[in-house]
C-alpha cells in the first residue's frame, strides 16, 4: 500500500513538471524526418500554415520534434517553424460567425483541412479566426485542431 505523503509528494512533483501544450505552425513547405538529421528518413512534406504541436526542441534548437494534426510524431528543421498560430479546420464543413453566438450571421464557411490563422480563444469555447482572404469570425474550439 502506497502511503499517503508519498503518494501526495508524488502527485505534487507531477504537478509541478507539467507544462503548457505549445504550438507552432509550419512556415515554408517542409520535410518531417523520423529522426533529428537531414539523412534520417523522410517521413513527409508539410505544408505552409499547418499548425503543429511542439513536443521538444533540440538544445541547438536546429530541430523540434512535433505532433501533426494526424497524430503523427516526427522532426521537422526549426528554421522551418512560425510562432505564428493557426488551426486547421476537422470538421466537415463550418460557420464562421461575426460573433461568438450561434444566432450570430455567418462571415464565411470553412472545410475540412483549411487552415485558418488564430486570433484569440477563450474559455467559452469559441476561437476567433481569420481566413487567407481577410475574413474573420468565430467558430467553436471542437471544430479546429492547433489549441
Amino acid at each position: 500500500m502506497i502511503r499517503p505523503a508519498i503518494l501526495a509528494a508524488g502527485l505534487a512533483l507531477l504537478a509541478g513538471s507539467a507544462q503548457a501544450i505549445d504550438y507552432a505552425s509550419v512556415a515554408r513547405n517542409a520535410i518531417l524526418f523520423e529522426t533529428s538529421s537531414l539523412q534520417a528518413r523522410k517521413l513527409a512534406i508539410i505544408r505552409p500554415g499547418t499548425p503543429v504541436e511542439v513536443v521538444v526542441t533540440s538544445p541547438d534548437l536546429q530541430w523540434v520534434k512535433v505532433r501533426d494534426p494526424s497524430g503523427a510524431m516526427s522532426w521537422i528543421e526549426g528554421n522551418a517553424l512560425s510562432k505564428q498560430r493557426t488551426v486547421l479546420v476537422t470538421a466537415e464543413q463550418v460557420a464562421v460567425r461575426r460573433e461568438a453566438n450561434e444566432r450570430s450571421p455567418v462571415v464565411f464557411e470553412a472545410v475540412r483541412e483549411v487552415v485558418l490563422e488564430l486570433v484569440s480563444s477563450d474559455p467559452s469555447g469559441w476561437v476567433k479566426v481569420q481566413h487567407a482572404s481577410g475574413d474573420s469570425g468565430f467558430l467553436r474550439s471542437t471544430e479546429v485542431w492547433g489549441l
